[in-house]
């Protein structure tokens, strides 16, 4: 259990953590009793359409209220003086492809979900379990990826300055009836990742097009068998995932036609990481999109999470593409944006196709810092030399990243943003720490001026929030997104009408 605790201590959804500390959300977290249900019965309700309320028989609906929570880790480190041996060499990923009952509460793997979780004799009095875990912090000189000899590196180009003044801010939308539509992830949801996929805890769910006519879906760190929530607790630890959906009544719930899998009811990892505290403890997704056959996923390599409110510190913000639609991943070894000192921009990435460009919106390490923007064209993504960043009114390779103006004021984390083609309008969502908020913003254009930020969901309502990432077919005022919350540690789609 050593080794479990360790990994989940470093699960992505420290970074909700860090926040709640800093906005003082909640003295005391909880499991909430959708979280412990293994209903498998095969009767489908019309619960598929209810808000909160998963697609069988008795799934009760998600508890978001802090309770009494069913187990509490307490992460002891440890120094261990290291040498850091590198990167492992690459290795080919195992794939398969599985065909899934179409109905989701038809338990497609029993021998390997159903295996019975044991019970401590504190649980069965209802008092959470005290769980000491020792947890070794490294040290050791972590770096970016190394180039690989067999892929030469881009050329060296030099863009020119080109002006980019700002415009009139649009008014702050209007945000009315929010609700939500449904359990993503986890036990009861509409999708029951648990019993198919084994994904019991999870987080973000960053979503882009991945093909005409389908969503991709990149989740963060991921856990499996033996998993207690608050934050994702347990086994079976994942650095991050991906899944695939087509359906687009989204009022029904995103449902997920399969994941990215390595084994039977297995989600895979698609990203790796070294596992390693204060060297690489994980990597995860921040944005993704596609351009013609080849997917693209933002990214970013955490070298270790933090107790100090609001911050985690990455190794470099980088850019992986697949050939392969999503099933194997490359991470480029020249596209990535070094964390100097812990203070460089461009760490956490939300990367938005448009025109002849992508548009890179970027933050520092932390959910604090203000949002930096850059360009770069479509045929030179990976070419880190091609980028120009905005700068007091133009766009410029001048400074670098270092010398990019923030578009938006501190604090912002988890940048999701789109180009809202119905009306013709740049939309940005992200965690306001300072409002205790999901927000969003409006622009004519990438570099603003934005729109004053409208609260969409708040503390109020779901406690230990974070995430809102924007689902690319909301139309109009119908904006979708996702959000994750600590207590119990998996996404839910959100429905908010903004005008």
């Amino acid at each position: 259990m050593a080794t479990t605790g360790v990994r989940a201590v470093a699960s992505s959804a420290r970074l909700l953590a860090v926040a709640a500390a800093a906005l003082t959300w909640a003295a005391v977290t909880a499991v909430p009793a959708a979280a412990d249900s293994e209903n498998d019965s095969t009767t489908t309700t019309s619960g598929l359409s209810a808000p909160g309320v998963g697609p069988c028989a008795a799934d009760p609906a998600p508890v978001h209220n802090s309770l009494i929570p069913k187990t509490l880790e307490v992460p002891v480190p440890y120094p261990v003086p290291t040498i850091d041996p590198g990167p492992p060499k690459p290795t080919v990923p195992q794939r398969i492809r599985m065909d899934l009952p179409s109905d989701p509460c038809t338990n497609p793997c029993p021998d390997l979900t159903d295996v019975p979780e044991p019970e401590s004799l504190l649980s069965r009095l209802g008092l959470p379990e005290l769980r000491i875990n020792p947890q070794p912090f490294y040290f050791a000189i972590p770096g970016g990826p190394p180039p690989q000899p067999a892929q030469p590196a881009p050329p060296n180009l030099r863009p020119p300055t080109d002006p980019a003044p700002r415009v009139a801010a649009r008014p702050a939308p209007h945000v009315s009836d929010v609700h939500e539509v449904a359990k993503e992830t986890g036990a009861d949801s509409i999708n029951r990742t648990d019993k198919r996929w084994q994904v019991y805890g999870t987080d973000l769910g960053i979503m882009w097009e991945s093909a005409p006519g389908e969503i991709a879906m990149a989740f963060g760190d991921t856990v499996g068998r033996g998993f207690h929530p608050p934050g994702g607790m347990g086994g079976d630890w994942r650095s991050n995932l991906i899944a695939f959906s087509s359906n687009r009544d989204l009022q029904r719930g995103m449902v997920i036609d399969r994941m990215v899998t390595d084994t039977r009811c297995h989600a895979a990892e698609v990203l790796d990481s070294r596992k390693a505290d204060n060297i690489e403890i994980t990597t995860i997704p921040t944005s993704g999109f596609a351009l013609g056959n080849r997917q693209y996923l933002s990214y970013m390599s955490i070298r270790t999470w933090n107790s100090i409110p609001g911050t985690f510190y990455t190794n470099y913000g980088g850019i992986a593409y697949s050939d392969d639609h999503g099933e194997t991943w490359t991470k480029d070894p020249y596209a990535h944006w070094d964390n100097i000192f812990g203070l460089a921009n461009f760490q956490v990435g939300a990367m938005v196709p448009h025109g002849d460009h992508v548009y890179l919106f970027g933050t520092p390490n932390t959910r604090l810092g203000a949002v930096g923007l850059a360009r770069v064209p479509t045929d030179q993504i990976l070419n880190p030399t091609a980028y120009q960043y905005w700068s007091n009114g133009s766009w410029t390779p001048v400074g670098g990243a270092a010398a990019a103006t923030p578009i938006v004021d501190a604090p912002a984390g988890e940048l999701s943003v789109r180009f809202d083609a119905s009306r013709d309008v740049w939309q940005m969502s992200y965690l306001d720490t300072g409002q205790a908020a999901i927000v969003v913003r409006e622009s004519d254009t990438p570099q603003g001026e934005w729109s004053a930020g409208a609260p969409t969901v708040t503390v109020a309502d779901f406690p230990e929030l974070y995430g809102g990432f924007i689902h690319p077919w909301s139309t109009g005022s119908d904006l979708y997104f996702t959000i994750s919350t600590w207590s119990d540690y998996n996404v839910y789609l959100m429905h908010a009408t903004v005008q």
